[in-house]
């Protein structure tokens, strides 16, 4: 009822403050999405730029990833305890900072080291975004600060490969850091004229530092375990194996810690409630299904199609603008009285569709053929992001808003890390696999095979090599072939996962509770 009253006497931004504020909020956003995704294509230039391998250069991404999956959940605390607009502000400015420094280091310490900090100030730019707006607008008009926040959420990691191989492609792998900092000082600037400075007094003398260094430790080492458990072969590695006890311990000794104090680091009793929970359980669903596409198509479009890396970029952006659209279907169906249950399954539904489409690709695939289906998976993210977002944060405000909104951020980055995870071994795995089966049909009883051989072997005698050498030049052919063929159905194999998990998310939605009006 006191929720209720307050709510009613808020005043809420207007005019020309709420349009400065979602230009603010968006442009944040997607300057945190894209650096995301972004350097990932640019990976085997930063190494040799810097001579660096590129197992170690990954760590470029790496250690972006651990940062920012640390301070995102406890964003609603530091939030709190300096001010929104304090914070929101610091944040946007560290990571412009850091950003220049990234674009002018030349060695990969400095790079690494910059990455961090950068990935400390972007964590706080999509949780704080996402309540700047909720709190912006009033109850009734959630869908609308939802969708707002959804266009960069979705449009974000389609951008990042195709800015990055533009860049990459065109100009320096520096550019794709420093075209932040205008953008940066912008939203910075706007953030400081237009954005509530709403704090907790009494918050800076029960800070929880034992929350904040257990919540440090446990998902930190979590999220180094799932970006290099892959190319370290999991348990096989000592390191993989200790960060996996230190995550565990880290972890347990949070929730343990969270439960038990009055003013928690991060209020995990939030979960408590069933829509929020689930709504958790949805959004790193939803990381999955975003990162295991980003990831496995560029690849597969490079390597086995032989697209450009701008090619394989700008091939992703109709999909974003197509997420823009389902998302303003649902805005239309809500308010037309559909429920977000609705549209969430039939937001799954369309990407299910993408992920079977795409198993029947082959090397032939053209543009206009994986057009149609990344329209598909466009349009899945737009009706569902949307509607799982409302759901979770439905009912909340002040500072369990905050909380409930880096929880729901946690989850969307630790579900894309799991998805790289595990696609990355399934990949692995699948292209041994069919490695192995493709060979055993090479063999002296096999007639197609030997048909070729002796097809390309007339070939090559006809060019002047003799015996030995055509034979030899024929394996090295069916040893490229089989590499090549096997690496396209190991990709297929992995949206053919991505379908797996849509139909098996869709009875879950059921234990959602219907929305109040």
């Amino acid at each position: 009822m006191e929720n209720a009253v307050a709510l009613e006497k808020k005043k809420y931004p207007d005019g020309i403050t709420r349009t400065v504020i979602v230009i603010t909020c968006i442009t944040a956003s997607l300057l945190e999405l894209i650096d995301t995704t972004v350097v990932n294509v640019c990976l085997r230039h930063i190494a040799g730029s810097v001579g660096a391998s590129t197992t170690d250069v990954a760590w470029v991404v790496t250690a972006y990833a651990i940062s920012n999956v640390i301070i995102i959940p406890l964003s609603g605390m530091l939030a709190q305890l300096i001010g929104e607009k304090k914070y929101f502000t610091i944040s946007i400015l560290i990571f412009t900072f850091a950003s220049f420094m990234c674009g002018n280091s030349t060695e990969l310490w400095q790079l690494i080291v910059w990455r961090s900090i950068q990935g400390l100030g972007g964590g706080a730019l999509m949780a704080q975004s996402q309540t700047i707006l909720t709190t912006s607008f009033p109850p009734e008009k959630l869908n609308v600060a939802t969708m707002i926040y959804g266009i960069g959420v979705a449009t974000g990691p389609a951008l990042g490969p195709m800015i990055g191989g533009l860049i990459t492609d065109n100009y320096s792998w520096h550019w794709i850091f420093f075209i932040n900092v205008p953008l940066g000082l912008f939203a910075a600037f706007a953030s400081w004229l237009v954005v509530p400075n709403e704090k907790d007094k009494d918050l800076r003398h029960n800070i929880d530092w034992w929350g904040i260094l257990f919540l440090a430790v446990g998902v930190g080492c979590l999220q180094y375990v799932l970006e290099e458990g892959n190319s370290k072969s999991w348990f096989d590695s000592n390191n993989i194996v200790l960060f996996s006890v230190f995550a565990v311990m880290g972890i347990v000794a949070f929730v343990i810690r969270e439960t038990k104090i009055k003013a928690p680091a991060v209020n995990i009793r939030l979960l408590r409630h069933r829509n929020l929970s689930l709504g958790i359980f949805f959004n790193g669903i939803m990381g999955m299904l975003l990162y295991i596409a980003i990831y496995a198509f560029p690849l597969m479009a490079q390597i086995n199609l032989g697209w450009t890396t701008t090619l394989s970029g700008f091939s992703l952006v109709p999909g974003a603008f197509m997420s823009i659209v389902g998302m303003g279907i649902c805005k239309k169906a809500l308010s037309c009285g559909y429920t977000p249950r609705t549209l969430m399954i039939s937001g799954f539904l369309c990407t299910f569709i993408f992920g079977a489409w795409m198993c029947f690709q082959s090397p032939d695939s053209s543009w206009w053929g994986l057009f149609f289906p990344l329209l598909f998976r466009g349009l899945g993210i737009g009706l569902f992001m949307m509607p799982v977002l409302m759901m979770a944060l439905e009912g909340f405000t002040g500072a369990d808003l905050g909380q409930a909104t880096g929880l729901t951020n946690m989850a969307k980055q630790l579900g894309g890390a799991i998805g790289l995870a595990v696609i990355g071994t399934r990949i692995s795995d699948a292209q041994a696999s069919y490695s192995s089966l493709l060979t055993s049909n090479i063999t002296d009883y096999s007639m197609n095979s030997n048909n070729v051989m002796t097809g390309l072997t007339s070939i090559l005698h006809g060019m002047g090599y003799n015996a030995d050498a055509a034979r030899m030049i024929c394996y090295k052919i069916f040893d490229g072939e089989m590499m090549q063929q096997s690496s396209l159905l190991s990709y297929l194999a992995s949206f053919r996962f991505l379908a797996v998990i849509c139909i098996i998310s869709l009875p879950l939605m059921l234990l959602l509770k219907k929305s109040k009006k």
